[in-house]
């Protein structure tokens, strides 16, 4: 497979090129990188360039060599899911990383509560959102859970997010086709806290009774030049790593 390359970059530069082709699923776990004679051509680049690149995505355990079979992806350690799933799902279509799924599908109408959720989307306490749940897995492992908080109006132009199926294109890019209006991502953050019973159920975490499991939790909510539209939470299981900055 031949991978377009910018030229004249250095080693991070390389290592980011295949990092992105890993991330987004373009390159899939057992699937060889080029030679380093290729990649050197592709870039421009020293062998020492490319050896140190190589050494960068070796450390962060997203490929191994293999001998004759040269540098070949692992089975990424990154959990790829909420707001980056966009952003892969823009580059390459792709909904699901190669040997990933997802289980435990849920739609329900819910009045909302919580101090955060009902700051982000402007909501009384009380007030009715449509909240939608599901539990991301790799090789049928669960890497995290995904809920997804919609209040009234962005559900009467997207109705489709009430319905207890799977959607088939993303909120956003329906929303926009149907008001004309963008939808812009706010800023990600990131927090540790405590895993609720529900949490570690859906994650299959055996934990006994009162113990506390920390877990690293992800928020991000969106807009268009109104109002809020839409609040994503992410609880990733113990030991995954996430990508903050893409």
């Amino acid at each position: 497979m031949a991978y377009k390359a910018p030229e004249g970059k250095g080693y991070a530069d390389v290592a980011a090129h295949f990092r992105t082709l890993i991330k987004s699923g373009e390159l899939a776990p057992g699937d060889s990188l080029p030679s380093v004679a290729e990649i050197r051509d592709q870039f421009g680049v020293a062998a020492k360039t490319v050896s140190r690149a190589l050494a960068v995505l070796k450390g962060e355990g997203l490929v191994t060599s293999r001998g004759a079979l040269g540098t070949i992806v692992e089975k990424s350690p990154i959990v790829i899911t909420g707001a980056d799933r966009l952003t892969r799902m823009e580059k390459n279509g792709l909904r699901y990383a190669p040997g990933e799924t997802s289980s435990g599908h849920r739609v329900m109408q819910r009045s909302v509560y919580d101090p955060e959720v009902c700051a982000a989307l402007d909501l009384e306490p009380g007030d009715e959102a449509v909240i939608r749940i599901r539990v991301f897995r790799q090789d049928d492992k669960p890497t995290s859970v995904g809920i997804s908080i919609y209040p009234p109006h962005t559900v009467a132009s997207v109705p489709e997010l009430a319905d207890d199926v799977r959607m088939v294109k993303q909120f956003d890019k329906l929303y926009t086709e149907r008001t004309g209006r963008a939808v812009v991502k706010g800023q990600r953050t990131a927090q540790a806290r405590q895993a609720t019973p529900d949490e570690l159920n859906a994650l299959e975490i055996d934990a006994p009774v009162h113990s506390a499991v920390a877990v690293v939790v992800t928020t991000v909510t969106f807009h268009d030049d109104e109002q809020a539209l839409g609040y994503w939470e992410d609880v990733y299981a113990p030991g995954a790593r996430v990508p903050i900055n893409e």
